[in-house]
């Protein structure tokens, strides 16, 4: 979009270099009105068609959950291409110590749980795109506070659909969710289809979430659409506990030579995809995805744990231990994983990043940031 931006700047130059030649080549100075009328008439017909063409791309767009692992990477590249943000966040560490421009982000410190000022930011900034990111991502935490997972996901996501519904708002309205949805498969692979019987609280009010956007969207005709991510990792995410994101963790750990766990001799695989491949899967989305569908965002490749230990044992010289998994673990793990992205590539979108570089990119991010 830069380049739409600095367009009457390539006409300009254009219109002085071609106005010279023609000058010194014709020597015609009748030719010097015409010439530079011309150019400076293209000039302004090019700034209108390229101002016209930016805007219909160029969008405000609110985003929750914008200081999390997956929104602040999206909120980076939607930066990029020159939407204007509307940041909503319980914190925001990430943006404190990034390099913003705070005339295209605007930061709104709430949590999603305060339905009466989430609802008062969307129709005071009406924005054309809402993206739902914010809500719970740990099962263990489901279980501890079953009322809060409630209220961040499944609440939150009825306010939104609530406030576009009775503010007429013409506001296209995404749902991140989570393979967790699930539960354990039937048969591999999975794709938008699958029968869905989530074994934790959290995966129940992500399921109960895509439900209110199906009802909204028939009853209402609201403009929704919902995207599932699988095992995603990568910088920025957390890693200090192994109850929100294992992989991160298990790199983290690698990275400080402590001891890996992995279980069941990491004869188990996940499909897992990096974070830059599920930002270009958003924007994908967020572009050319169709009104009332469901996407799955994933690599579509079985990656391995026994793989991820002889990588980090690679690149780090850790020692990695096999242990049995805790009782508990067993009731609520999905098991082996692998989806079907067949959908989100027929719109045009393709994965970039192995497992093994995504791994090697992690471990330089901690290193970098002294973590």
């Amino acid at each position: 979009m830069y380049v739409y931006q600095n367009f009457s700047q390539v006409i300009e130059l254009i219109s002085v270099n071609s106005f010279v030649e023609v000058k010194n080549d014709m020597n015609h100075q009748h030719l010097d009105v015409f010439t530079g009328s011309f150019f400076y008439l293209l000039q302004s017909l090019m700034e209108q068609f390229f101002n016209r063409f930016n805007s219909l791309f160029c969008m405000k767009i609110l985003v929750t959950g914008a200081d999390g692992f997956i929104g602040s990477h999206l909120c980076d590249a939607l930066l990029k291409t020159n939407h204007e943000i509307i940041a909503v966040s319980r914190n925001f560490h990430k943006f404190i110590n990034g390099k913003y421009d705070f005339s295209k982000i605007f930061l709104h410190k709430v949590d999603v749980t305060n339905f009466s000022e989430l609802s008062k930011i969307i129709i005071e900034n009406k924005p054309e795109v809402i993206i739902h990111l914010a809500g719970g991502t740990s099962h263990k935490k489901s279980f501890e506070n079953p009322m809060y997972d409630i209220d961040v996901n499944l609440k939150s996501t009825l306010c939104i659909l609530e406030t576009i519904r009775k503010s007429e708002l013409n506001c296209k309205f995404i749902l991140g969710s989570t393979f967790i949805v699930v539960g354990k498969p039937e048969t591999l692979p999975i794709n938008e289809t699958v029968k869905c019987n989530p074994t934790t609280v959290y995966g129940t009010t992500r399921i109960a979430s895509e439900n209110l956007c199906k009802v909204y969207q028939n009853v209402y005709d609201l403009d929704v659409m919902s995207f599932r991510i699988t095992n995603a990792f990568g910088p920025r995410e957390q890693y200090l506990t192994p109850t929100k994101n294992a992989l991160n963790y298990l790199i983290y750990q690698a990275y400080l030579k402590k001891d890996v766990t992995i279980y069941n001799n990491g004869q188990f695989f996940r499909d897992i995809i990096f974070v830059t491949d599920v930002i270009s899967a958003l924007q994908t989305i967020l572009e050319k995805g169709k009104s009332g569908n469901l996407y799955w965002v994933s690599s579509y490749k079985k990656t391995w744990f026994y793989e991820i230990a002889q990588r980090l044992e690679e690149l780090t010289n850790c020692k990695i231990k096999y242990v049995e998994p805790p009782s508990y673990t067993s009731k609520v793990d999905v098991g082996n994983f692998l989806v079907d992205n067949s959908k989100l590539k027929s719109l045009g979108w393709d994965l970039k990043i192995p497992v093994k570089d995504g791994i090697k990119q992690t471990l330089d991010y901690f290193k970098q940031n002294s973590l």
